[in-house]
């Protein structure tokens, strides 16, 4: 970790509780810590249920601290929609890599946030960049085919596929492989495994023409790669990798690929503007809602949705008319 730290860990332990809490004066610090040039190198590790995210996620920060970089890893976990609550196990799952002084662990819930990244999240990466760490690695609840909110925040995605979790068309949905940086077959010593492989390599190959969100083609052809990528529309190549995380085969050709993406982003920064205006466009939504949410009031809210339910009006139809009567009376404030 570097010397000149801007948050001590003890500040920094303070500053994510109370954005988990909502606090104003974290949020506050945030703001101020963002206007920081950013150093470390912010890593999303998604996939499916079960896929092994965690397991992968400990062997590439072994790898890691072997080379001397510090990590940050934060895992974020489902929350209930009933009681909010989560059970934050990655921290458990992840216990050996604790008692490490160059390793930050920290279990977040995701709150219902679509694409399972709570903002939170988000702003602790900045707060987990502030204090120093090289290498800040963001595990998200295990997305689907819509829930890819972590290619706006994360420099390079890692998209996580397993063996055995059911039909084969679900690896293959294309918002997964579109979010994709690099691609990997996780529990690659089941037999099955190379079907699985066999299955992601034809449909890389399919989507060939499928446009991608990065940038122009950089230094990938520089570096040998593993044989089996694709060259997404923006000319990053994303590798497809075998893992076995549990037994730490092909974990450092992974670390490989994530460095080598982590080079060809240094000279395409279309990927943090891109990432900029998603942020922007969430906040202002948001912001939005709660604004027009408290010029209507609860009770001529509940009045509404009492018509919704009753079927005399379509809730889109309901929001307009919503929406109209706030912008006018906004209109003549």
């Amino acid at each position: 970790m570097t010397n000149a730290l801007r948050v001590s860990p003890r500040e920094l332990a303070r500053l994510i509780s109370g954005l988990e809490r909502g606090d104003a004066e974290a949020q506050q610090r945030i703001f101020a810590l963002y206007r920081q040039p950013p150093r470390a190198h912010m890593i999303g590790v998604t996939g499916a249920p079960g896929c092994g995210k965690s397991t992968l996620i400990a062997a590439l920060t072994r790898v890691w601290r072997r080379q001397g970089s510090t990590v940050a890893i934060l895992s974020v976990d489902p929350s209930s929609p009933f009681t909010g609550g989560a059970i934050l196990g990655d921290r458990i799952r992840m216990g050996e890599l604790s008692q490490d002084p160059g390793v930050f662990i920290r279990s977040m819930a995701s709150r219902g946030a679509q694409g399972g990244v709570a903002q939170a999240a988000a702003d602790a990466a900045i707060a987990l960049d502030a204090a120093g760490f090289e290498r800040i690695v963001i595990e998200t609840v295990g997305a689907g085919q819509s829930d890819i909110s972590i290619v706006h925040l994360a420099d390079t995605v890692v998209v996580v596929e397993a063996p055995g979790l059911g039909d084969d068309i679900q690896a293959i949905k294309a918002g997964m492989l579109e979010i994709a940086d690099v691609l990997v077959v996780n529990k690659a010593d089941r037999p099955e495994a190379e079907a699985a492989f066999s299955t992601l390599a034809a449909a890389l190959e399919l989507g060939e023409a499928v446009t991608g969100h990065h940038g122009p083609a950089g230094v990938a052809g520089r570096i040998s790669m593993p044989p089996a990528h694709h060259r997404s529309a923006d000319g990053w190549r994303v590798p497809l990798l075998k893992v076995s995380a549990l037994r730490a085969e092909g974990v450092e050709a992974v670390a490989q690929a994530i460095a080598l993406h982590q080079r060809w982003q240094a000279a395409h920064p279309e990927r943090a503007q891109e990432r900029a205006a998603q942020a922007l466009r969430e906040h202002l939504q948001s912001m939005l809602l709660r604004a027009a949410l408290d010029r209507i009031g609860e009770q001529q809210f509940n009045a509404w949705a009492l018509r919704c339910a009753a079927r005399e009006l379509h809730p889109a139809e309901a929001a307009a008319q919503l929406l109209a009567s706030v912008v006018k009376e906004g209109d003549c404030a």
